[in-house]
């Protein structure tokens, strides 16, 4: 057992990072290769060398605007598109056009691209308009390459240090962070000029079906950490009412990757063996169409690959069952799934915020500043949609840069002691207590209700009844969670999170009273989209003490969209021909 240790300790630097998966990595090291003299500290709860959504690697990179194969206008008209049109396009064309120079860096590092037999990369077409995906042949060797540029940079490494809230100054200024260690419970304050947020999605909000806590889709350490600290620090967060909801393989937490098979040849069929959907890019839309399937009589709905050559079964098995998830080959060889053979059933994962697959995420501009001076955000907690990995690199990038520039020009912020002294109160509470309930079982019951409760269709009652549920949910937490050990007290620590991930996510789905983005915000009471009043964003933040939402207007398009595209996404369906 972990034994609880009484103990603070301050340390200063310039440029704080939280997060060691993917866009922290390349934040810290970006931020010290623009400032070598700045003093720059990566925080991790666990170890950078293997954390993150990308663990054990990835496949390869969805969204790679690579010259020769789609410019960066064409990207962001795609993503604007796909994501219902909220989206303020200056971050997302950022992104597209620094994205290619991250790929040929990571490239550099070690981390190879697929490339045709010219040289040239090997981009391939899923996406419903573009053509964006890069193959990654040793995806598996991406934190490793990421781990030896931050030690050449000498960056400071603060591993099993779990960050709990952000330090403000009197001004509101971002002036550092609480964190307690994940072995020892012992704290740290860690003063900084800036601090850039890349704490992942929040993939611990919904229950999978299997009922497993860790069994899910995203990464399950991503509990949702990084909302709560902008959330307690006055952040603003945009459209939290868009959930992540993907098309997984039924019954392990994981993509079916039709994303790397459908290349190859595969597609998404439902039980009759016809495709459906004219491709398979996740969007909101087109997981409306997954979930029409599933409810039509015509599902299971189903990842066909048994049409295909053995050979080419042979590529698509050496990628997915030796990155990112290698436990995919063991789970089908247990269900008797030959891709020779059979298809691959699917279903529909639980619900989280992930602007990696969506757009719910802390409200972010195209230099990855949020609401809050001194505070940025980047990867799968920022609100870029569709940012995938290369996305949080690339972001991570900007924000590294920028913060680094930003705290070469500041004196270290000042702080009030009375915060540090309340955090250690609130976080090491349910250890004063001989008995209670456990972290775990908190953690289910908030998560069941939000499946009951949360999960779309979305039924105004049901949400609001929710919302009374979690409350109770809360007090338990408050008065009642015990911990007994410095692990179980980092577990309650993500529970918080977690149940501030939900109270938000009901919060939002409630304001925007119409249904958009497909499945991600389909209101059954209020079932059209409502351009008149909702083409904006919806901003939640904590005023007062008090959680408040308002409209904050999408910003003018950078790249025009004509009227008869905007509709190119819900055109996905397949018509059956007379």
């Amino acid at each position: 057992m972990d034994d609880i240790t009484d103990g603070l300790t301050e340390v200063s630097c310039d440029i704080l990072v939280i997060g060691g998966g993917t866009a922290g990595p390349m934040a810290a090291y970006k931020a010290k290769r623009r400032n070598p003299q700045a003093r720059v500290v990566l925080l991790e709860k666990a170890n950078v060398k293997r954390s993150g959504a990308i663990a054990m690697g990835m496949d390869g990179l969805n969204n790679a605007v690579v010259p020769g194969y789609a410019t960066p206008e064409q990207y962001t008209k795609e993503i604007t598109i796909a994501n219902d049109g909220i989206c303020d396009q200056a971050p997302v064309f950022k992104y597209a056009s620094r994205c290619f120079d991250i790929i040929q860096e990571l490239d550099s590092f070690g981390i190879r691209f697929q490339k045709t037999e010219n040289g040239d990369y090997d981009v391939k077409k899923v996406h419903h308009l573009g053509t964006y995906v890069l193959p990654m042949p040793n995806g598996d060797t991406v934190k490793r390459a990421l781990y030896r540029q931050l030690r050449r940079e000498q960056i400071l490494i603060s591993n099993r240090y779990m960050a709990t809230r952000l330090l403000t100054g009197r001004d509101g200024q971002i002036a550092g962070v609480i964190a307690v260690n994940t072995r020892s419970a012992e704290f740290l304050v860690l003063r900084a000029k800036a601090v850039i947020l890349c704490a992942g999605a929040a993939g611990r909000l919904g229950l999978p079906q299997s009922g497993y806590l860790w069994g899910t889709y995203e990464n399950a350490t991503n509990s949702g950490d990084g909302y709560a600290m902008a959330y307690h620090a006055g952040a603003g967060l945009a459209n939290l009412e868009c959930y992540q909801i993907n098309p997984l393989i039924k019954d392990y937490n994981g993509p079916a990757c039709a994303y790397v098979a459908g290349p190859f040849g595969a597609y998404t069929t439902n039980s009759e063996g016809r495709r459906f959907i004219e491709c398979d890019y996740w969007s909101g839309q087109m997981m409306q169409e997954f979930y029409n399937e599933l409810q039509s009589g015509k599902g299971p709905v189903f990842l066909k690959l048994n049409h295909l050559h053995s050979d080419t079964i042979g590529q698509i098995e050496a990628i997915l069952h030796n990155v990112e998830r290698p436990s995919r080959g063991r789970f089908h060889d247990n269900r008797g799934t030959d891709y020779r053979q059979r298809m691959v059933e699917m279903h529909i994962s639980e619900i989280g915020f992930c602007s990696g697959h969506s757009a719910s995420g802390v409200f972010v501009d195209e230099f990855a500043r949020t609401t809050v001076s001194g505070l940025y955000a980047a990867g799968d907690m920022a609100s870029v949609p569709h940012n995938y990995m290369l996305g949080a690199f690339t972001n991570g990038a900007v924000a590294g840069e920028h913060a680094a520039e930003f705290a070469a020009e500041l004196d270290l912020p000042d702080y009030d002691p009375a915060q540090v002294e309340a955090e250690r109160a609130r976080v090491l509470a349910p250890t004063r207590r001989d008995d209670g309930i456990p972290p775990n079982q908190i953690e289910y019951k908030a998560r069941r209700l939000v499946n009951d409760y949360l999960q779309p269709p979305k039924v105004t009652a049901k949400m609001k009844l929710g919302q009374e549920r979690l409350a109770e949910v809360r007090e338990d937490l408050d008065s009642a969670m015990v911990v007994r050990d410095a692990h179980e007290l980092m577990r309650s620590l993500e529970v918080a999170s977690i149940l501030d991930c939900a109270d938000m996510a009901a919060a939002a789905s409630l304001f925007r009273t119409e249904s958009r983005w497909g499945l991600y915000h389909y209101r059954v009471d209020h079932p059209e989209k409502n351009d008149a009043d909702w083409f904006c964003h919806s901003i939640l933040r904590k005023q007062d003490g008090r959680m408040q939402l308002e409209k904050r207007p999408v910003a003018p398009y950078i790249v025009p969209i004509e009227d008869e595209e905007r509709s190119a996404y819900d055109r996905q369906r397949i018509r059956e021909s007379a």
